[in-house]
């Protein structure tokens, strides 16, 4: 006979022993285990018992005013936490920062991805996340105070390249969720907005003759759960006990959405445009980076707002918005439901997208930033006096294919305002975020630029790229004075050339249609032809290469311009505004090696921007090309005459010896 597994909260917590490890589920303010940690709180309080456990989770679980793992705060409860996000506790956080409790602040992929490796019975996990960071060993090993002396992230060498190795913790108790279970303890989740980490957990503290502890909503037959269904099978459950509707919520802010749980969907129609204000400005200026067709993954604060302006200049069918949490497309929530998409295609658990991530998954990331400094390296865990922790951060930013750093340029008090398409600013805020050096690296520049990462920080009156040399001032809102509004207030000078204005339908009221320039669809009107000299001109100047498939529209744009030309013709491209990705240069050149071979006479092309022309000439030799890319249009011109030239004493030769 079937053992019935349902008990009250009260006898589950009781089942806790001094100085177990305890791993808990939940993500933001979503799928949290509300009623057992009330129940342990409750025990604690009433009998001061157990003592001196360790929390292991991922990322933040609470409302940030108690409720969640902030409940667990009180003096004697927690003597150690490992843990993605702080923030989300702060009565423990500072606990930590009071170094009254051990603490460490690992990458929230890495945990996510150790609960798998403790139920393989492994030691540890090999990662290269957190390289170079506050969590790499030689920058601190991820502990938060003094009184933290373990190591548990070490720096090895295999075949010759460095990885982190970080220490499995073994998990005596799981607090999982889920929507319904049978009295055998089979989960299921057909309720709940995510299932993140809740079958490793069961497994790493089952494997580990620990105990697995799960609350749901409801309990049904034996027999009624169907098996594909089934997300935690009942042998990896000790536990199961029946919240009530207010300890059992969606998250903090939504009792229960059928849409976020993706029994229905629902029409997206009549979503507030947001008004044109800094948040707009930034949201807007970093959604030109994004990749048609491509896979994006937005942060908190300043990156939301990109959602809003993709539906508002209609490219969301363009591109897949997912979640660390495991959200692949649909419309990204906010709020208190972050984490969790309306009418999402599917939910994965959070640490197969964390292999996703950490694979190269992404095409692009807009995360947010605290801090910056000269060498572009970025904190957003620890600033302030405040230990907020990384998230998911270190994972998304060190192994996207391109990254975006968005946020206001100085904070406490900003106001700004557009007047007549130009940015002014009518407060300037109170506290710098570009300084001398971070308080805590979360992001490195260096290692970013060691690995050809592209990267640039957007802000709403300037963008700034990541060069070998540091940060470079790329663009210029209107209406902004380069030394006056930006140098004035950062604590170093940035590398300024020759900034370009921030497109200026940005700063207008309208939709920008931004749909034109991701899809390449104005590349002809880019392409022109003086039949008289022969000569086809390409103006690329603002246009922007983010993927392949840009380079292949570019190529059918410029050889049917060519074959309406009828001969081979002589080209001149402007490449000032130009971007193009890192990883793109060599399509590029092969690209020009393909139209050299089949439709042009002679090519040359300009760019003020001396790093472009730098990775330009370098790609061009690389195939054995000519490099004829000058700084200047009248040089380039002058190029091409010349060539001109020698080709029609050439024709003439020709014509002499045919006659001879």
């Amino acid at each position: 006979m079937k053992k019935n597994k349902v008990i009250t909260a009260d006898e589950a917590i009781a089942l806790i022993n001094d100085g177990d490890v305890v791993t808990t589920t939940g993500f933001v303010q979503s799928c949290i285990p509300e009623a057992l940690h009330a129940a342990l709180e409750k025990r604690f309080v009433e009998t001061a018992a157990p003592k001196g456990l360790t929390l292991i989770m991922t990322a933040g679980a609470g409302d940030s005013k108690g409720l969640g793992t902030g409940r667990l705060h009180h003096e004697g409860l927690l003597s150690r936490v490992i843990a993605a996000n702080f923030g989300r506790m702060p009565k423990v956080a500072q606990a930590a920062k009071d170094n009254r409790i051990r603490g460490y602040n690992l990458p929230q992929g890495v945990i996510s991805q150790l609960y798998r490796a403790c139920a393989a019975g492994q030691p540890g996990l090999f990662s290269k996340v957190g390289l170079h960071t506050y969590v790499d060993p030689r920058h601190g090993g991820a502990r938060v105070n003094e009184l933290t002396q373990e190591e548990i992230v070490k720096v090895v060498e295999v075949d010759g390249e460095e990885w982190l190795f970080y220490t499995a913790t073994k998990i005596d108790v799981a607090f999982i969720r889920g929507t319904s279970a049978d009295p055998s303890g089979n989960i299921t989740m057909e309720k709940e907005a995510l299932t993140l980490d809740c079958l490793a957990q069961a497994m790493a503290a089952r494997n580990n003759g620990g105990v697995v502890i799960a609350q749901v909503e409801r309990i049904v037959d034996d027999g009624f759960l169907l098996p594909k269904d089934v997300r935690v099978p009942g042998i990896l459950v000790d536990c199961v006990v029946v919240a009530d509707a207010e300890h059992h919520r969606m998250n903090y802010g939504v009792q229960h959405s059928a849409a976020l749980a993706g029994q229905i969907r629902v029409p997206v129609t009549g979503i507030a445009r947001m008004k044109l204000d800094a948040r707009k400005i930034i949201a807007r200026r970093a959604a030109f980076e994004l990749p048609p067709n491509g896979v994006v993954n937005l942060g908190v604060g300043a990156p939301e707002g990109i959602s809003s302006v993709a539906n508002e200049e209609k490219i969301t069918p363009y591109i897949t918005l997912t979640t660390e949490a495991g959200a692949v497309g649909g419309v990204l929530a906010s709020g208190s439901s972050f984490g969790a998409a309306t009418n999402a295609d599917c939910v994965i658990d959070q640490n197969q997208m964390f292999d996703f991530y950490d694979g190269g998954g992404l095409d692009m990331t807009c995360l947010g930033m605290a801090e910056c400094d000269e060498e572009g390296n970025v904190n957003t865990s620890s600033f302030g006096g405040k230990l907020n922790g990384c998230g998911g951060f270190i994972n998304i930013s060190q192994n996207a294919r391109s990254v975006v750093f968005a946020g206001t340029f100085t904070v406490g008090g900003l106001e700004v305002a557009v007047e007549g398409g130009k940015l002014k600013i009518v407060t300037e805020g109170r506290s710098r975020k570009f300084i001398k050096r971070v308080e805590q690296n979360t992001f490195s520049g260096p290692y970013a630029q060691r690995r050809r990462q592209p990267v640039i920080y957007v802000t709403e009156r300037c963008v700034f790229q990541l060069t070998a040399e540091g940060l470079e001032l790329i663009e210029v809102a209107p209406g902004v004075d380069v030394e006056r509004d930006i140098v004035a207030h950062m604590e170093f000078r940035p590398i300024i050339n020759a900034p370009a204005l921030m497109d200026p339908r940005i700063f207008g009221e309208e939709p920008m249609n931004l749909i034109a320039d991701l899809l390449n669809l104005g590349l002809a009107e880019r392409i022109s032809y003086d039949a008289a000299r022969n000569i086809l001109f390409l103006n690329l100047e603002g246009w922007q290469a983010r993927c392949k498939a840009d380079i292949e529209n570019l190529r059918e744009a410029l050889v049917a311009a060519c074959r309406k030309a009828g001969r081979r013709v002589n080209s001149v491209v402007n490449h000032d505004g130009f971007k193009i990705s890192e990883a793109l240069y060599d399509d590029y050149a092969e690209m020009i090696e393909y139209l050299v071979e089949h439709h042009y006479e002679t090519t040359t092309r300009y760019a003020t921007n001396a790093f472009l022309r730098v990775k330009m000439q370098e790609a061009l030799k690389k195939r054995g090309l000519a490099p004829h890319v000058f700084e200047r249009r009248e040089d380039a011109h002058a190029f091409l005459e010349r060539a001109a030239t020698v080709q029609a004493a050439f024709g003439e030769c020709d014509e002499v010896a045919s006659a001879a």
